[in-house]
Order: structure tokens, then C-alpha cells, then sequence
């Protein structure tokens, strides 16, 4: 089965693979990873970010930054507060899918064959 469907020029095939990996390398990185898994389920501030996430708060506010021009993240300010919350559903449920499987494939008790793995070996 192909990426993309066969109907796609090379021109848009192409394009496809580029926005693809843009995506990827916005969340290639742990902690941002992190962030977006703490605000899954609510808005927070950077203050309540800071309080769950081992970081600088000005490391903290670079990933934030990134997120939000990828179009991944939305904030909202109100007084000095800033708020975040998850904008793209479908980059939070691609970011639980595979954090889920590659939780599954760490636990020792899940022997799976490694046509089904994700990661194809977890050290």
C-alpha cells in the first residue's frame, strides 16, 4: 500500500512527503511530546506546564512557540496568564497512537513479534 494515492501528481506527492516530515520534526522532540500530552485534556499555563515538565521556563516557552506556528497548539491570554491548549486533535491523537504503542512494546510482558512492532528493537 502506497503513502499516498496513486492519483497524486509527483508535484503533490512530493509536497505530501515535505509537510509529512515537517510535522515529524515538530514533534521529534521529547519534550514537546511531553507538552502536548499534558494538555491533552485541558488548557494550562506556562506556570501549570512548568509545574508538571522538568524544564527552564524559557526552554518551555521555545517548544510552546514552535507548536503554536506549527498549528499544533492555541493560546489565549488573559491578564498576564498565557493558556495553552491542543489545537490539532488529529497531531494529538498521531502523537498518543505511537507513544502508546512504543509504551506497549517497553513492557517486557508484551512479546510481539516484530512484524508488529513499531520500534523494531526498544533497548
Amino acid at each position: 500500500m502506497s503513502a499516498v494515492p496513486p492519483s497524486l501528481q509527483e508535484p503533490q506527492a512530493a509536497r505530501v512527503f515535505e509537510l509529512a516530515a515537517e510535522l515529524f520534526g515538530v514533534l521529534s522532540t521529547p519534550l514537546r511530546l511531553r507538552v502536548l500530552s499534558a494538555l491533552c485534556n485541558e488548557e494550562k499555563t506556562v506556570s501549570q506546564l512548568l509545574a508538571e515538565i522538568d524544564t527552564t521556563q524559557p526552554n518551555l516557552s521555545q517548544h510552546l512557540t514552535v507548536l503554536y506556528r506549527a498549528g499544533i497548539l492555541a493560546r489565549r491570554k488573559e491578564g498576564a496568564q498565557v493558556y495553552y491548549r491542543v489545537q490539532s486533535e488529529k497531531a494529538a491523537a498521531l502523537c498518543r497512537s505511537v507513544c502508546t504503542q512504543v509504551a506497549i512494546e517497553l513492557d517486557d510482558r508484551a512479546q510481539l513479534p516484530l512484524q508488529e512492532r513499531l520500534v523494531g528493537r526498544v533497548a
